[in-house]
Order: structure tokens, then C-alpha cells, then sequence
């Protein structure tokens, strides 16, 4: 049977130029690779928020970090600021890295939870440096906390994702990827359901072995022509639309999105060194797209510098995300909303997951088999994590009377109720949020366990005290010493954009 050798990719955006980027950058000379995008069609352009494993992607591909900011206007990200989640005037933070430091299998929080039941002490962001330094303003990429062995920040990026796809065409064509612009106008499939070719509206025939769907939510391959149907996860996730809208930039830019729950939803402001990213996600059940513009708008800190855009979604996931010799990639798999920024970590899982799983001929039902169930396995697990924010909460408007009274999924059922009963966390290897994470958004959002594990008696209550000091001081002295957020961006990564094929 002939050996894959050509890939047609459908669509630009994030989706198609990460694809092309990194399908070219591993495989170098052995794929044929052609990008097709259509200059009728717009991209979505508001997945400007990341989370820690963007590095991984940026340093495969060999992105330097400053000159990649630089061209994407891009700042760094801390974690999430949830406002208003639990209760009116709550706040918390989802920070990234470690909080505290575990002793031997016991993680940290069992013993921070010792402590908290005796009597009044630091909350659990106090061992937190990402969320020291958010909370001042700090930034700097140190790995280590001197010669301590308490990690320094764990960090993302906020940028304008169009440039960022703009930097990724430049890398992928000077990889060898084939560019077209060009409108799709129907596929031919062959007698065994496989697709053969794409014609375009200029009469162009486009071949492939396998194809790659970034047509976005139309699924122009994945669904339209083969069929292959969506799952909605609405039932859960009762927010349909979104509003964005971009602001002048912030006097000083923070190192961490904001997420700040509304009466139907709720509002991100992201910041990026020349503008601020804003949006509204709701629900059409409980407000309508005239009073969620007017929210919005009313709320915002800076003065908009574009019109406010109206986005349509379905929370959920396609079916099979890889059918027959076609794999779909972005929005055409599936959409999560951007509650904790995942939809670009879903592409660049989708890709690795790709990779690893490449088959060496155009049928590939087993590949595809294993391929759909792991990606089944990580939106799940996304989904529950998402949809805890929203039951967990003590709200009084309907839109959150109703998110905290629904019948959540099992699985998340099982979770919650044994943190509550014992303070512990039951988390799979392969799950993209850890641990940490999870207790966050539990605490943040006023759930307190009953009990702590037993192995956190093993210390006595003088020695956990000087334990529990001894990290805050440590912490607390290493934020104070760091540069602001902003003098690191004014030293490495401001300044005009870099010429052209400079990464």
C-alpha cells in the first residue's frame, strides 16, 4: 500500500499555520505539505491567552521567547485572577507552578489544611509565587528560587494570535510548506469513502494522501463531507456566545488574566503590550446579545479601538476527530470555551498526538481508533474542569442558581465529593491540569474539606509553623528582589516588529 506522502491542510488561522509549522519542522523533507486558506474567510482571532506547555511547542519549533514577543505584542501570564466566582467580591487566583512544597508523598495542602483547622493562618496563594509576583507586578523567567528547592515562575504568554499565525506562515514556508490562497468549492472522495481532492473555485484540483481539517467551525471536511457529527456539551456548559472587543493598552501591564463573573457569564481582559483583549462570554438563555454588548462596553477600563464582535459557539466535541484519511484540528474538533485558556493547547495536543500516532498509509482505522479515544479522555477532563467553576458557586442570579443546581457528570461528582470528605485529589498522569489547579478553583470557590491525610501529623505543630514560615519568607524575600512585569517587557520585549523570517 502507498506510503503517506502528501498533506493538504484546510485553513489558516492558528489551527492550520501550528499544524504546518510543526508537521514540517518534524518531519522535514519527508512530507509534501500544502496550506490552503481562503482570503473570503475570516479567522475567530480571539485565542490571545496560553497556558504553560506553549513553551514546549515554541521551543520545538526553535522560537526565540523575546523575539516571538516582540512580533506578537505579547506579554506574560502568571495564571488567571477569577473575580466574583464564589461569592460578590470574591477573588482567587488559578497560578501556575507549584504552591508550597510537599514532604516526602504527602502533597503541601494536607499540611497547609492542618494548620488552617488549628487556627488562623496564611491563605494558600501565601505559598504561591506565581501568585506573589502577580499580585506585585513581578516578573522574571528564574527556574529556581536561588539555591533553594523551591521553583521559581511557571509562566505563559497573553499575544495577538493572528501574528502569531502570521510568525508560524513565515516558519512553515521557509520550511518547504506549499501556500495557496484559494475558496474551497467541493471535495471528491473515492470508493471507499476516503477523500481524494479539493477543488477550488479557481478550478484547481488539490490531491492529497491525508487531510488536515482548519476550516474552523463550518468543519468543511470533517462534517460537511464526511459527515461526522458533533456532540454538544451544553447541557453543562450553558454559555453559547461571546463578545470581543480591543482596548488601548493598560498604564501597567499585569502578568496575569482576568476573569470576572458577570450576572449570565463572564468577562476576560487580557493584556498585550499595544492593546488589551476584552470579552464577554454569556448564555442567550439569560441575556441577549444587546444587554451583553451594553455590559461589556460599560465595564471596559481604556477606550475600544474596534467594534465589538459577536461570536456563536457550541461547547462540545466532534464525534470522531479523526475519520477515514481526515483529521480535524481547532474548531472544526471541538471548542471548549476560554474559561482556562485550552483552545491553543488543544491544537498543539491535537498535533503532538498526531505525530506520535502518524500512519504509514492512508487507511488507518487502528490510528485513528487510539487517536479518538485519548482525545475523548483529554476534553473530558477539560470539560469537568471548566464546568466545576461554574457549580461551584453561591450566586443568586438565575444563570448561576441554575450552573449550581444541574447534575454534573459522574466523574466530577466522584472528584468533588472526595476532596470534600478528605482533602484529597484523585488525578490521572495524563490529565492537563494537575493537582494544584484543581485545588485552587475548590478553595477559591469556598469548598473546605472536612479532613487532611493522616501523614500530615507526622510533624508537630511548632515544626509545621517554622515549615510553613519558612517557604513564605523565602518566597515573599525572592518577589521582592525581582523587576516589574513591565521593566522586563521594556528590556526585552518591546520595540518595533523584527523584520520579516527573523525567529
Amino acid at each position: 500500500m502507498k506510503a503517506i506522502e502528501k498533506i493538504v491542510i484546510l485553513g489558516g488561522g492558528s489551527a492550520g499555520w501550528m499544524t504546518a509549522a510543526m508537521l514540517a519542522k518534524v518531519f522535514s523533507k519527508q512530507l509534501s505539505i500544502t496550506l490552503i486558506e481562503s482570503p473570503d474567510i475570516p479567522t475567530v482571532g480571539v485565542g490571545e491567552a496560553t497556558i504553560p506547555a506553549i513553551q514546549t511547542f515554541n521551543n520545538v519549533l526553535g522560537l526565540d521567547e523575546h523575539v516571538f514577543l516582540k512580533r506578537t505584542q505579547g506579554t506574560y501570564k502568571l495564571g488567571i485572577q477569577f473575580e466574583n466566582w464564589g461569592q460578590q467580591g470574591d477573588s482567587y487566583q488559578h497560578a501556575f507552578g507549584d504552591i508550597g512544597r510537599g514532604l516526602g508523598i504527602t502533597p503541601f495542602h494536607h499540611f497547609w489544611l492542618k494548620s488552617n483547622q488549628s487556627k488562623t493562618t496564611q491563605t494558600l496563594w501565601d505559598f504561591s509565587v506565581n501568585a506573589i509576583a502577580a499580585n506585585h507586578n513581578k516578573f522574571h523567567p528564574n527556574p529556581q528560587i536561588g539555591k533553594t528547592p523551591l521553583a521559581g515562575l511557571t509562566y505563559a504568554y497573553h499575544f495577538d494570535a493572528g501574528k502569531y499565525a502570521k510568525l508560524l506562515q513565515e516558519f512553515a514556508i521557509a520550511q518547504g510548506v506549499e501556500y495557496l490562497s484559494g475558496t474551497m468549492e467541493s471535495v471528491k472522495l473515492d470508493d471507499n469513502g476516503l477523500i481524494k481532492t479539493l477543488e477550488l473555485s479557481d478550478e484547481q484540483t488539490i490531491k492529497g494522501d491525508f487531510f488536515i481539517d482548519c476550516s474552523g467551525s463550518s468543519a468543511r471536511l470533517i462534517e460537511q463531507a464526511l459527515g461526522v457529527k458533533y456532540q454538544s456539551y451544553q447541557h453543562w456548559l450553558f454559555c453559547d456566545r461571546a463578545i470581543a472587543v480591543q482596548t488601548k493598552p493598560l498604564k501597567n501591564t499585569p502578568p496575569f488574566t482576568r476573569s470576572i463573573a458577570k450576572d449570565a457569564g463572564w468577562q476576560w481582559q487580557i493584556p498585550l503590550q499595544n492593546r488589551v483583549g476584552n470579552g464577554l462570554v454569556y448564555s442567550s438563555q439569560f441575556m441577549s446579545a444587546e444587554q451583553a454588548e451594553q455590559q461589556l462596553l460599560n465595564s471596559l477600563e481604556t477606550e475600544t479601538i474596534t467594534a465589538p464582535k459577536h461570536i456563536k459557539f457550541t461547547p462540545g466535541r466532534r464525534e470522531q476527530q479523526w475519520f477515514k484519511n481526515c483529521l480535524s484540528i481547532g474548531l472544526s474538533s471541538g471548542f471548549l470555551e476560554p474559561l482556562e485558556s485550552t483552545s491553543l493547547h488543544l491544537i498543539q495536543t491535537s498535533i503532538a498526538r498526531f505525530i506520535k500516532l502518524f500512519p504509514a498509509h492512508p487507511d488507518c482505522e487502528l490510528s485513528a481508533h487510539a487517536y479518538n479515544l485519548q482525545a475523548k479522555n483529554e476534553f473530558e477532563k477539560i470539560r469537568d474542569f471548566i464546568i466545576l467553576h461554574y457549580a461551584v458557586n453561591q450566586k443568586q442570579s438565575p444563570f448561576w442558581q441554575r450552573c449550581g443546581a444541574m447534575t454534573l457528570p459522574e466523574s466530577l461528582q466522584q472528584r468533588i465529593a472526595l476532596f470534600k470528605r478528605t482533602g484529597t485529589l484523585s488525578i490521572q498522569a495524563d490529565e492537563l491540569f494537575s493537582e494544584v489547579a484543581w485545588l485552587q478553583v475548590l478553595i477559591g470557590q469556598g469548598i473546605r474539606p472536612q479532613s487532611y491525610h493522616p501523614l500530615a501529623r507526622a510533624i508537630s505543630d511548632s515544626e509545621l509553623d517554622e515549615f510553613l514560615s519558612n517557604i513564605a519568607t523565602i518566597q515573599q524575600q525572592y518577589v521582592t528582589h525581582l523587576p516589574t512585569h513591565e521593566q522586563y517587557l521594556q528590556r526585552f520585549c518591546r520595540g518595533s516588529e523584527l523584520a520579516k523570517g527573523q525567529i
